[in-house]
């Protein structure tokens, strides 16, 4: 059986003890004790006041506040935010100053503390943030393992027109494989890019991104209508986290080569623009050494993917053991009888359910983890979301 730790009571209780056996000086118990000999004065004191209850802890909050808000203000306050439930502090101070000049009135930070102490502000729900699988694993050891992806900050070329470039690199050998400059960062604007370097180079294993339209999205899996369209090709799209833009360092190095060579000043047109564009990527992939490739080119280490772009997209295959279920156009899907909502930039798409625990099934689509469903509810917790299995990769 072990000894219980001691409480600060028993210590203050043996403090004592020991000086009404009167053995040692008040500086030897205030050694023995660790504590100070004001200390050692303060609970002798209590302890002969109020016997062992005066040893308990005290409250240590002040008796009074001198800068605290009086109490006719805070009346006045809350009475006009009754008769004016929507309006907030920055409507509330100006009438209740006119209404009384001479008083002394907080800052608006003040009365919102007050408003919401006194729960006179409503409480809302805050949204539901789907899973993010954290620190991506991209591992670059050999071309097209890896391609990276992002759009460079946008700017507007000399007609005022804002030009939005869309740059795509393989992490191994550093080979620039596509920068377009595009008016949107849409979907509709982004695909074709895409499907151009596909089809020109083969697919790759993974495309690192960050977060943002159109590569994800907020919903479940963050998945996006293009990042669909990259798995149904057998391309797994990783997310680096959140504000951690270094990990996606080597595509963020070349932005700063390709802003400091093409955008200063930028071109007349977004036409002139895209030859500033095409001039740099040659000279970047074909004539300029790279330090990280022992100044070689990134050309020279490169060679296109011998996986080739698909005329006809296959459907994705889950394990056998897997619950399939077809996706409505509406965002919603049917398992035991009852309908319960994934996401519509699923629609018409098939998705797996893999029982891992009694009443709760992990939902997949692809390698993609979207959350855990739970039958009580038939709702996906997408914060469980966004795993992947290592057989997938």
């Amino acid at each position: 059986m072990s000894w219980s730790e001691p409480t600060a009571m028993d210590q203050k209780l043996r403090l004592v003890t020991d000086y009404r056996q009167g053995l040692i000086t008040i500086t030897e118990l205030a050694e023995r004790h660790g504590v100070s000999r004001k200390t050692v004065y303060k609970w002798i004191a209590r302890y002969e006041a109020e016997g062992p209850p005066g040893l308990e802890e005290r409250s240590r909050k002040p008796h009074s506040c001198p800068h605290a808000t009086s109490l006719l203000v805070t009346t006045e306050l809350l009475d006009l935010r009754h008769h004016h439930p929507r309006w907030g502090a920055k409507k509330l101070i100006p009438i209740l100053a006119k209404k009384h000049p001479d008083w002394e009135w907080p800052a608006r930070s003040t009365c919102c503390d007050l408003l919401r102490r006194y729960d006179m502000v409503p409480r809302t729900r805050r949204r539901a943030r789907p899973g993010h699988p954290g620190k991506p694993y991209v591992p670059m050891e050999a071309p097209n393992e890896v391609w990276a992806a992002d759009f460079k900050g946008q700017f507007r070329t000399r007609d005022g027109q804002y030009c939005y470039p869309l740059t795509v690199t393989d992490g191994y050998s550093r080979f620039l494989l596509g920068c377009q400059g595009l008016r949107s960062t849409r979907h509709v604007d982004s695909k074709p890019v895409f499907q151009r370097l596909f089809q020109e180079y083969g697919l790759p294993r993974i495309i690192l991104t960050d977060n943002g339209v159109p590569f994800a999205t907020s919903t479940l899996g963050r998945l996006s209508s293009l990042s669909v369209w990259w798995i149904r090709l057998g391309i797994y799209p990783a997310l680096i986290e959140p504000g951690h833009p270094q990990q996606n360092g080597r595509h963020e190095r070349m932005h700063r080569t390709l802003k400091a060579e093409t955008t200063r000043p930028p071109g007349a047109n977004l036409s002139s623009q895209q030859r500033r564009f095409n001039e740099f990527r040659e000279e970047f992939n074909h004539d300029r050494p790279h330090e990280a490739l022992d100044q070689e080119t990134p050309a020279s280490h490169y060679q296109p993917s011998a996986r080739e772009l698909p005329k006809k997209i296959p459907p994705i295959e889950y394990p056998a053991h897997y619950e399939k279920r077809r996706v409505s156009r509406d965002g919603a899907a049917r398992f035991l009888a009852v309908q319960f909502q994934v996401t519509h930039t699923l629609g018409g798409e098939y998705i797996g359910l893999e029982e891992v625990d009694n009443g709760f099934w992990d939902v997949y689509y692809g390698p993609i983890c979207l959350g855990r469903l739970d039958e009580r509810t038939f709702q996906i917790d997408g914060r469980m979301g966004r795993g992947q299995k290592p057989t997938n990769l």
